[in-house]
């Protein structure tokens, strides 16, 4: 299990990795209060043996609003609840804005061992959990525990524990796995 503590808001996230008969699957909780809003949501994100995502579910509420998101992943495309999504068709991995535990998809899939950036394609579910954006990202092995990261406007130097859960996101978040 991963445990985060977000440090741009008051917040927590929890994540389990379970292995399924033709895959994988995420499963956690991240709770947050930001601008006096509090929002509780829990993921599940489905991964094929590949750890490219098959679909992910957030269920939850905001603001005492209720959130019900279905996203999947099929030959023909991308879709949010059930709604065709544009512009994603080199996209392998979601990225929920909203925690670290899906930087776990595309390092645990490739094969990071030079410090040569490796780019990926993610569809990112946006903050206002409303849309998915197409997001370019590249990773970079900086040392044994150590990505360089970034995605338009925005670097970061990740700690990684060997399982593939991020350990630090500067500014954003702090983690800990549990054996």
């Amino acid at each position: 299990m991963a445990n985060w503590r977000r440090l741009d808001h008051n917040g927590t996230d929890r994540c389990t990795l379970s292995r399924l008969d033709h895959g994988w699957m995420l499963s956690g909780q991240a709770k947050w209060l930001e601008k006096e809003i509090e929002t509780s949501l829990i993921y599940a994100v489905r991964c094929d043996e590949d750890w490219s995502t098959l679909s992910a579910d957030v269920v939850g509420s905001r603001a005492g609003e209720s959130i019900a998101i279905r996203i999947q992943r099929h030959a023909s495309g991308w879709f949010l609840n059930d709604k065709p999504q544009r512009a994603l068709d080199f996209a392998r991995d979601i990225d929920l804005s909203f925690t670290p535990a899906t930087n776990l998809l595309p390092l645990r899939r490739l094969s990071i061992d030079s410090p040569a950036p490796i780019n990926v394609s993610a569809a990112w579910l946006v903050p206002e959990l409303d849309e998915l954006k197409p997001l370019d990202q590249s990773y970079a092995r900086t040392g044994p525990e150590h990505f360089a990261y970034s995605s338009p406007g925005f670097t970061a130097e990740l700690k990684v524990h060997d399982s593939g859960f991020v350990l630090s996101y500067p500014g954003l978040w702090e983690g800990w796995v549990d054996a």
